[in-house]
């Protein structure tokens, strides 16, 4: 565990320098705005759902609006989204949910936040850290293939890597680092296509020591 932790710091360090202010890619301004941009993020780009979003959020910005909306009509709204049908219904179930069970507001809990429909683990650990200024790591399908690549974590699942890095990291970098891991995953460490030649990581990385020397 020691010598993985003294890997994870130097990593750390290497992507501090390269991503010196990470932060989420998603607009919002408020916590509801972060939940609903975060569950139509799943399997599409932030770049998308900002798209779609800048329009939205001027038509209905609060549980109470998207609430009372039919899933036809906001299936329509965020058709260029993938799986809009299915996400609809999310968003507007967990909007009826904040009214009804926590009064309007987005339950600041993480088990409060799975309660809602379509919010895993990695959306409620999003909202936790952005939304509540809260310590979270989220596990998204970057973080989970480039932990997994360097070798800090070899979990089967995404809540095993967030626990393996979790134990890694301290409390006070996790959030900083799940969106650092995200930035080398989306520029660099790509799932197809790795530039692994020009990874500044390299000396620290499994998948580069096992494919390449």
């Amino acid at each position: 565990m020691q010598l993985q932790q003294e890997k994870a710091k130097k990593i750390s360090g290497i992507l501090s320098e390269k991503y010196p202010v990470p932060e989420t890619a998603l607009d919002y301004k408020t916590p509801f705005q972060l939940l609903v941009a975060t569950i139509l993020s799943a399997q599409t780009t932030d770049t998308q759902v900002n798209k779609v979003t800048s329009d939205l959020f001027e038509k209905y910005s609060r549980p109470q609006d998207f609430a009372e909306l039919e899933v036809e009509t906001l299936s329509e709204e965020i058709k260029s989204i993938g799986l809009h049908r299915s996400k609809s219904e999310y968003i507007i179930k967990s909007s009826r949910m904040i009214i009804d069970i926590f009064e309007g507001e987005v339950p600041r809990s993480f088990d409060d936040l799975l309660k809602l429909n379509g919010v895993g683990r990695k959306t409620a650990s999003v909202v936790i850290y952005a939304a509540f200024s809260r310590p979270a790591f989220p596990v998204d399908t970057h973080v989970f293939r480039v932990s997994r690549r360097l070798g800090l974590a070899d979990g089967k699942n995404p809540e095993k890597v967030e626990e393996q890095l979790k134990e890694l990291f301290p409390e006070d970098d996790w959030g900083d680092m799940h969106h650092r891991l995200i930035y080398h995953g989306r520029e660099v460490c790509k799932a197809r296509s790795p530039d692994c030649s020009s990874c500044q990581l390299q000396d620290f990385c499994d998948y580069f020591k096992n494919n390449f020397k």
